[in-house]
């Protein structure tokens, strides 16, 4: 199928991560434009074009900048509005199988830079912050070099282009925990204490950041901005389906043929991809995958069709994520690779609630008797209870995430479960067994 760049266009160019390669590429356009616009004519543009969060949640980018509290015209501002509104920045991509972020950071540093000096004049921001994750050591190097060049080239800091805004810019490196991605956990670890989510509500659109407005978005969702406010609304929303538009960037790795970022219109579908990609490597078939990152509910080859949008893939049972597409063949152990997923899970808890760091502890513990052959009949049904008592109940979604790949590969490969359990007790296995978890997608 015929592809035209636009997230990656410039990742092929000599010295990409460079102020005078972006210039020459039609560089900071965006913003010259934005800057002769108001900022609520930017957020209806944003609102306008469908752009919505690629960090995994999907909410609509331009309502959620609409929701800071701005002061009214010739009212005293008072409460949330009379406050420092901050922009930050989730560049904590941390979650298994998810790689899209760090390579446009390294690629292109200054399209991430570009579109939040857009999204901060647009809540009327002075400050912002991107939160890089603390392993990414490249990506925060490079990054912090693009910003001091933006600084240089009077981009960032006082009267940007003369325009009468001011805005500054920090990098800050976390301290390389996953539940950091979580955006509150993430606020809490930006002011210098123990990332652990807070509770919801208040909003980080009215006490985020130092208690003040504060609007989080993604990286690619950032970086995506400047591209609407050139082409407009009406352009942007000709790629992909009506209520999910825009182009993507898939990442692709496992059994495929040519691992890798494939960038292409959302609801492009896996089938389509995998041609990309050179398809599963030669002699083997697919045997499941993930639509978006560990996080997600498995699925199969009969999904290889499902446009990957956020509504279409929500329809199928699992989650668009973060387009993490990790692809497992026929010599792939399903328990196994759940295992490993659920290990991770269970290592990045934060303990701050008693269903995920008990619950995700004990998920181990089950999959290990399991996959070394030492299971019993009681234990799949003891797997599903543990998960059931997670689902819905832990404090954030790191819990539920925790649980979906159990309750997924249960649903579709359970025959694989059983088989490693001893003969005896396969011979107990009755009728009872109930193989999914209260809550779980269909």
């Amino acid at each position: 199928m015929p592809l035209t760049p636009v997230l990656t266009s410039r990742w092929d160019a000599d010295k990409s991560w460079r102020l005078a390669t972006y210039e020459d590429l039609d560089g900071y356009v965006g913003l010259r434009k934005a800057l002769t616009m108001t900022p609520d004519e930017i957020v209806t543009m944003v609102k306008d074009s469908g752009l919505r969060g690629r960090g995994g949640a999907g909410f609509p980018t331009g309502m959620k900048w609409s929701f800071i509290p701005q002061p009214k015209p010739g009212e005293t501002p008072t409460g949330p509005a009379a406050m420092p509104k901050y922009l930050v920045v989730n560049a904590d991509e941390g979650e298994p199988g998810t790689c899209k972020d760090l390579p446009l950071m390294m690629a292109d540093p200054h399209s991430l830079i570009e579109g939040v000096i857009i999204a901060a004049y647009a809540i009327r921001s002075h400050f912002a912050a991107i939160y890089v994750r603390g392993e990414a050591v490249h990506a925060h190097r490079r990054l912090v070099a693009a910003v001091r060049e933006a600084y240089d080239a009077g981009y960032l800091g006082r009267d940007v282009l003369g325009s009468g805004f001011d805005l500054d810019l920090v990098v800050h490196a976390g301290a390389g925990a996953y539940i950091c991605g979580e955006e509150t956990a993430l606020l809490d670890s930006l002011e210098g204490y123990r990332g652990q989510p807070r509770l919801k509500p208040p909003f980080p659109a009215v006490a985020g950041l130092y208690g003040a407005p504060t609007v989080i978005n993604n990286v690619e969702t950032l970086a995506s901005v400047p591209f609407v406010i050139r082409g407009g609304s009406d352009w942007f929303k000709e790629f992909g389906p009506e209520k999910s538009p825009g182009p993507k960037i898939y990442s692709l790795s496992g059994r495929v043929v040519r691992p890798g970022q494939y960038e292409a219109p959302m609801g492009t579908t896996m089938r389509e991809l995998l041609e990309m990609a050179g398809g599963v490597r030669p002699g083997h078939e697919l045997k499941f995958w993930t639509p978006g990152g560990s996080s997600t509910p498995y699925f199969t080859a009969e999904h290889l069709d499902v446009p990957l949008d956020f509504d279409s893939v929500a329809a199928a049972g699992s989650m668009l994520g973060t387009t993490a597409l990790m692809v497992f063949d026929e010599t792939d152990s399903i328990v196994e690779a759940t295992l490993r997923f659920t290990e991770f899970y269970a290592h990045e808890s934060c303990g701050k609630c008693t269903p995920c760091r008990e619950g995700t502890y004990w998920l181990v513990q089950i999959l290990e008797r399991l996959v070394h052959g030492q299971g019993t009949a009681a234990d799949l049904d003891l797997l599903i209870d543990t998960c059931d008592n997670i689902l819905g109940r832990a404090f954030c979604a790191l819990g539920d995430g925790a649980t979906s790949c159990i309750a997924s590969s249960l649903k579709y490969f359970k025959d694989d479960y059983v088989a490693l359990l001893p003969p005896e007790e396969q011979a107990r296995l009755g009728r009872s067994l109930r193989l999914e978890p209260v809550g779980a997608a269909s």
